[in-house]
């Protein structure tokens, strides 16, 4: 049971369910909800971090009051709530009417770590916010789903970057009591604990729910008094460098998140993996099933029929393997138990290309699941390439994995502003059939200069944003060269680029700075200047990629730049809202072929962001010639290439991009680039959207794997 209550004890009773709506992540991505408590706040400033827990906290009782009379806050309060009931508690969706013989149990989705919003920081990158998104749309589409996770108390890390461009950690810990999660507690009333026995030691963590439209997400805390100070710090933070120590934080979140569910009684019919992280769930669904009698192999197979693993990563550094004598340490005791021999358990989890290595996550994931995917067709046929060792006697195109290309759920990603003016030429219903392209058309009919308007006010509220944090900087006594080097000289009438990812090699953010003198030749003409804006955090283990953002940093501080290249520190989901709403041009540059998908060009494109890419990931797909620009790219990497690719990039934004945007008529518009804008938002809103990617989960695997399910004995 949940209590939210106990986090809002002085909500008057007319209005008492604010407390439930500021808990489920629902009112995110409904602008009506949003629009409520910002009416609450007066003018906006206690909303500032729009997160509607801390507001309700810390309002007075006196406002809160006064609102349970103010007829004008009631109409507002009565049918926001009226259309979460309706959306929340509906039995009809999409799902139940068109996946046949759907069952009466959940699919149960694990990740290790979700972007939802940014007062749950349980999120590193890409990876987070697609299970966010996923869960999302899963709430909208009515798909029966479960969500399990860590609570990352000191979630991946916050940035800041010294005088000299390096990235410095820092660690703030996370405020349960003023975050949209509840703890869980069992029928007695007491906070859930479950104990995991691992290796001699016993770990035990609690339990935390986030709810997300209709979707539960619950997320195991090992911070708790119960265990030893050594394993408190287990669930502290995302992707623990230490091999042991992660070892023991996958043993937890997929052995003690099934145990999760079946202390809540929560009988789920299908596992899907997000990746390999969260493999061990798969162990102990057959453990389950043999201590209730069956043998191994009639309980690996039916584990194996109702599984959907999804692989997100080509660079080798994605795949977990884990030495066998650290494995043994932990599963010598558990290997029993599922009535097989040492040496058959790490058969499963062997890469025949590199026996001696461990057990490697993915290969274990890949054996063990009967719906295996990639998130792009071009990452589907660079994994099956990867992974054909695994099926040696199939051709390579028959190898047992495919695809779906990952999406972005609309409604969190698109602005309100732009949502606004879709309501007027679209239809007020666009939204809710937002994957059929046929809509899409109808973005022609919106007049060039109101397109135009939307998104110029949007770049100034980036700039704006970006001034205010510089001034922010300034306040707190920061280097000049912090302040230099944070958009301070942004100007909202110059074409602006934005590169905002991970620093990770393979990324290359860097890849635009290889000839600084013809960059400065770009960025400083004095009639058609341009200027770049960067975000994004290196792994506190990347060394080559704190380099890169060095790099990127002192650029960002160079005098000769004239102050046309900025670096925003600290890079969450809030800062990405307004990137890819206020950019002109959304860069990306990645090393072929390490990008899987990429899905900040989709959040980009969906609100006319156009993309400039090398074909790699989604954009080989999204890429139609005239909603945005490519070049190759070279798939084998040397510093030669990078030149190459340079001098691509720089000629297509010397010859096409600066001056197809500085082609204005007299009001100061350029109907050439808005063509360009509305191919963007045509061609990325449906293919790309979180909506069709939920719908082919549940028509090419779902379904299959619920109709295996109903048909087994309970």
């Amino acid at each position: 049971m949940n209590s939210y209550g106990s986090k809002f004890p002085y909500l008057p009773e007319r209005i008492s369910r604010l407390g439930e709506l500021a808990c489920n992540l629902w009112w995110s991505w409904h602008p009506e909800a949003k629009s409520l408590f910002y009416l609450l706040a007066g003018n906006g400033t206690e909303f500032k971090s729009q997160n509607p827990v801390l507001l309700l906290s810390e309002m007075e009782k006196s406002v809160l009051d006064n609102a349970a009379k103010d007829s004008r806050f009631l109409r507002r309060y009565d049918a926001v709530m009226a259309r979460f009931d309706a959306e929340v508690n509906a039995y009809d969706s999409w799902f139940y009417s068109k996946v046949q013989d759907p069952g009466l149990y959940p699919i149960a989705y694990f990740s290790a770590e979700f972007g939802l919003h940014h007062s749950l920081p349980f999120y590193a990158g890409g990876l987070g916010f697609l299970a966010g998104d996923f869960l999302k749309e899963c709430s909208d589409l009515g798909v029966p789903t479960v969500g399990v996770g860590f609570m990352y108390p000191e979630g991946y890390l916050h940035q800041k970057v010294s005088a000299d461009g390096w990235q410095m950690n820092e660690s703030e810990t996370l405020d349960r009591s003023h975050a949209p999660i509840c703890r869980v507690h069992d029928k007695d009333g007491q906070p859930l604990t479950i104990k995991v026995p691992i290796s001699e030691r016993s770990i035990y963590f609690e339990v935390w729910k986030a709810q997300i439209g209709r979707v539960p997400l619950y997320l195991i805390d090992t911070d708790i008094d119960a265990n030893d100070p050594w394993n408190r710090g287990i669930s502290s933070r995302l992707y623990i460098g230490d091999s042991e120590q992660r070892l023991v934080q996958e043993i937890i979140l997929g052995i003690g998140g099934t145990q999760i569910l079946n202390a809540l009684g929560i009988r789920h019919s299908v596992l899907h993996l997000n990746e390999g992280h969260s493999s061990f769930a798969i162990l102990e669904r057959i453990r389950e099933k043999v201590e209730k009698g069956l043998g191994y192999r009639d309980a690996s197979d039916q584990v194996r029929a109702t599984t959907v693993f999804t692989t997100h990563t080509p660079v080798p550094a994605g795949h977990d393997v884990f030495p066998f004598a650290l494995m043994d340490k932990y599963f010598e005791s558990y290997i029993p138990l599922l009535e097989m021999s040492r040496d058959e358990f790490y058969r499963l989890g062997m890469d025949p290309r590199n026996p001696d290595a461990g057990f490697n996550m993915t290969a274990f994931a890949l054996r063990m699941s009967a719906y295996c995917n990639a998130v792009s067709k071009r990452h589907g046929e660079v994994t099956r390439s990867m992974w054909h060792h695994l099926w040696p006697n199939v051709p390579e195109r028959e190898v047992p994995i495919g695809y779906i290309t990952n999406g972005v759920h609309v409604p969190t990603w698109i602005d309100s502003r732009l949502a606004t003016l879709f309501n007027r030429y679209l239809g007020p219903n666009w939204l809710n059939d937002h994957d059929n392209p046929s809509i899409w058309q109808l973005v022609d009919d919106i007049p060039d200069a109101e397109l135009w308007r939307v998104h110029r006010l949007l770049k100034m509220i980036l700039i704006a944003m970006m001034q205010e944090r510089a001034r922010e900087r300034w306040r707190e006594h920061a280097d000049p060269n912090i302040i230099m080097a944070s958009g301070i000289m942004f100007d909202p009438n110059t074409l602006t680029l934005g590169f905002a990812r991970r620093f990770a090699t393979y990324k290359r953010a860097n890849l635009i700075l290889q000839d600084m003198e013809r960059l400065k030749g770009i960025l400083n003409n004095p009639k058609r200047p341009v200027q770049i804006v960067f975000a994004g955090k290196a792994h506190p283990a990347d060394n080559a990629g704190k380099q890169l953002l060095q790099r990127v940093f002192n650029a960002a501080r160079d005098p000769d730049i004239g102050g046309r290249v900025a670096f925003i520190e600290d890079y969450d989901e809030e800062i990405a809202q307004y990137l890819v709403h206020g950019v002109d041009v959304w860069l990306n540059n990645p090393q072929p072929p390490f990008e899987a998908s990429g899905t900040s060009g989709m959040k980009a494109g969906i609100n006319g962001v156009p993309h400039l890419s090398a074909l790699d990931g989604w954009w080989i797909e999204g890429y139609n010639g005239s909603n945005g620009w490519a070049f190759d790219g070279k798939n084998e990497w040397s510093a030669a290439s990078d030149i190459v690719d340079a001098e691509e990039l720089y000629s297509i934004l010397e010859k096409q991009i600066v001056p197809l945007y500085y082609d204005k008529d007299e009001a100061g518009v350029s109907s050439a680039w808005v063509k360009v804008m509305k191919e963007s938002i045509k061609s990325a809103a449906p293919m790309f959207s979180s909506r069709r990617m939920v719908k082919e989960y549940a028509l090419k695997f779902y379904q299959d794997a619920l109709s295996y399910a109903n048909g087994m004995s309970p």
